[in-house]
């Protein structure tokens, strides 16, 4: 039940926000939209918490309404045709966020170690070798690449490959146990 009053000298008018004008008979597009954007959009925003979703919302429904124009101006009550539509989209994409959240919080943290202290002083060791000997190591040994495969891509003899590979494998031992001591099985 809605009590109205007439206003009285020095009092401002009501607040449109709180009663929206009812909509006349034969009422266009642009003034339904004037009209009942602000109402509609308070109705969603204390529904969903946030302004700004809410006249997202409220304006989705409005273009959908626009698409079907001719339909939906037809309609007892237009404007309750919208208000349902943007309920029913702000229920929706509550339901997606929920849907969303609920997902993530079943997904499995996997923790993955950091790089032991071998990895890193590997790592170090590399870095202090010739771009080519490095090249060669990685690809050998990281890569699975043979002698051959590796002279191909580089555009090098085989025996080239090997003479890196021994080098970087010398100069590896230095770095990383400090003895010469290669055992070569190319």
């Amino acid at each position: 039940m809605m009590v109205t009053r007439k206003p009285r000298l020095g009092e401002p008018p009501p607040d449109e926000a709180t009663e929206p004008p009812a909509p006349a008979e034969g009422i266009d597009f642009d003034e339904l939209y004037h009209t009942h954007f602000r109402f509609l959009t308070l109705q969603l925003a204390a529904y969903c918490g946030d302004l700004s979703q809410a006249q997202d919302l409220v304006q989705e429904a409005f273009c959908r309404a626009f698409a079907r124009w001719s339909r939906v101006s037809r309609y007892d009550d237009p404007v309750g045709w919208v208000r349902r539509v943007a309920w029913n989209l702000a229920t929706s994409r509550w339901r997606r966020m929920r849907t969303a959240q609920s997902w993530l919080r079943r997904q499995r943290q996997e923790h993955v170690a950091g790089p032991g202290p071998e990895r890193v002083a590997l790592t170090a060791a590399l870095a202090q070798l010739p771009a080519t000997q490095r090249r060669a190591m990685v690809l050998h040994y990281l890569a699975d690449l043979s002698v051959t495969q590796i002279a191909e891509q580089e555009g090098v003899p085989a025996g080239t490959v090997k003479s890196w590979l021994h080098r970087g494998r010398v100069a590896l031992a230095v770095q990383l146990t400090g003895t010469r001591e290669v055992d070569d099985h190319d």
